[in-house]
């Protein structure tokens, strides 16, 4: 169940590929969720949002993997957050590798969002216990393009609890990190995970991240995920003849 004209069409064929039966609702991802809770549980069907506890303690185990990766926590875990349920259950699994000994200390966790979606930085500038929601979110970062994020409680307290900050970056930081992370590290990423990057960028420029912390960016999306985003800030040359594509290799 997927609202009408906000989901990448590339994301929709790999559904497609598995079988899935998709549905469009008229309105934004909260309305589709409104509908799926609604309808949720008659004739044998579950919620796979982040609504569902089950999901939290799968993906709780990422936080599992960084700690053994790295021989301890980091210093900082910079996520990005749409509707609150991975930063939920990375906290929940530092929290309990702390309880069990496997970790000596806790990160600081960076909760992202875009501008124009950022109910849960608005929160957490404000000291505020409750959130407002946003009617029309508005970004270039499709998967964080969320108003009214289900775990908002869960996940303002993964901030406040691991004395970490919550900070909104802007579609053209995002767009910016992006490039930047292509082009220094190979990798391609959706734009909502290149949210994190644009993030440390902002946090380090404030002292906020120190120098020599160890930093986490959570950036598993992939940039092939939604083709759209990058399409619409591609450059191109066009040309007539060969010796003009042989001046623009030479100033390449």
């Amino acid at each position: 169940v997927i609202p009408r004209g906000k989901i990448a069409k590339t994301k929709l064929a790999q559904c497609a590929e598995y079988g899935a039966r998709i549905v469009e609702v008229e309105g934004n991802f909260d309305v589709a969720l409104d509908f799926v809770r609604r309808n949720s549980g008659t004739d044998g069907t579950v919620v796979m949002n982040s609504v569902n506890p089950f999901r939290i303690e799968g993906q709780k185990t990422a936080a599992f993997e960084i700690c053994d990766q790295l021989s301890s926590a980091p210093d900082w875990l910079v996520i990005p957050v749409g509707n609150g349920g991975n930063i939920s259950s990375y906290w929940k699994g530092f929290s309990e590798f702390m309880s069990i000994g496997a970790i000596s200390s806790l990160p600081r966790i960076a909760a992202v969002q875009a501008a124009g979606a950022s109910p849960i930085v608005d929160a957490f500038r404000g000291n505020s216990e409750t959130v407002k929601f946003y009617d029309e979110p508005e970004t270039v970062a499709s998967a964080i393009r969320i108003g009214r994020p289900a775990n908002w409680k869960r996940a303002l307290s993964a901030v406040r609890e691991s004395h970490g900050v919550a900070v909104a970056v802007t579609d053209r930081e995002i767009i910016e990190a992006r490039k930047s992370l292509a082009d220094r590290e190979g990798i391609l990423a959706e734009l909502a995970s290149a949210s994190t990057v644009a993030a440390v960028k902002r946090l380090a420029s404030e002292n906020i991240i120190g120098k020599g912390q160890t930093v986490v960016c959570v950036a598993t999306g992939n940039g092939l995920k939604d083709v759209a985003e990058h399409t619409e800030t591609i450059e191109t040359d066009t040309i007539s003849s060969s010796r003009e594509l042989g001046r623009i290799l030479t100033s390449i």
